[in-house]
């Protein structure tokens, strides 16, 4: 019996690293939020970059306390539920990070005009994710969810994804901002994310990438700190 209950706890060590992993991402994404609005002394850029970071951290706390909780209590179909409706926003809620972040770099680089054909493929494919995510073929409550209509979903978000990269690599160094960086940081958040829904369902382990991929965003949020002293 003690074999096994020490087996178990093994088995567990993982998905409580992750869940402590999960809990400081949310705490940072928190205090980042705060700093942007007290720090954005009536600069549009930082109202802009507090509110995709609380964006960010509120809808991904619908999928991640219930992924805290499974770790530490085991799961439950309540858990499991809770899970399932929290990927559904929080899908939705990072697909609308994206448009903010497309305002983001309009409001960083005024200079700069958004190639009209990236604006309405950002808008279009953000909005077409956004509709896809709310049928129910998705099956969001099921642990299996639905592979195809996670292909049918993630496919323009892609398209939104490169959009954005485009723009990054457009701005450059631009005012030595150091923001092209972002176009390698959304590159490895997508890297790590769509093998996960893919594979994720049928090699749980694949799922881990969803750390790296968490990484990615940090990061993201870290260069629009680092805006804070220079614009």
């Amino acid at each position: 019996m003690n074999d096994e209950i020490k087996e178990k706890k093994k088995r567990r060590m993982p998905e409580i690293g992750e869940s402590v992993f999960d809990i400081g991402y949310l705490l940072f994404d928190l205090i980042a939020a705060i700093l942007f609005f007290t720090k954005a002394d009536g600069r549009q850029l930082f109202y802009l970059y507090g509110t995709l970071t609380l964006l960010l951290g509120g809808g991904d706390a619908f999928h991640l306390i219930p992924r805290v909780d499974r770790a530490l209590r085991g799961s439950t179909p309540s858990t499991e539920k809770r899970l399932g409706f929290g990927l559904a926003v929080s899908s939705v809620t990072m697909t609308v990070f994206y448009i903010l972040l497309m305002y983001i770099w309009m409001a960083t680089f005024p200079g700069l005009t958004v190639p009209p054909v990236l604006f309405v493929l950002v808008w279009g494919t953000a909005l077409l994710r956004i509709i896809l995510c709310l049928f129910p073929q998705n099956n969001w409550l099921h642990r299996e969810g639905n592979p195809r209509w996670s292909f049918y979903r993630n496919a323009p978000f892609a398209v939104t994804g490169i959009c954005l990269i485009i723009l990054n690599l457009i701005s450059g160094n631009t005012g030595n901002y150091g923001l092209w960086k972002m176009a390698p940081a959304i590159i490895g958040s997508f890297a790590c994310y769509l093998p996960v829904t893919v594979w994720a369902k049928k090699k749980p382990m694949i799922g881990m990438l969803m750390i790296p991929k968490t990484c990615m965003y940090i990061w993201m949020i870290a260069m629009g700190l680092g805006l804070l002293g220079k614009i």
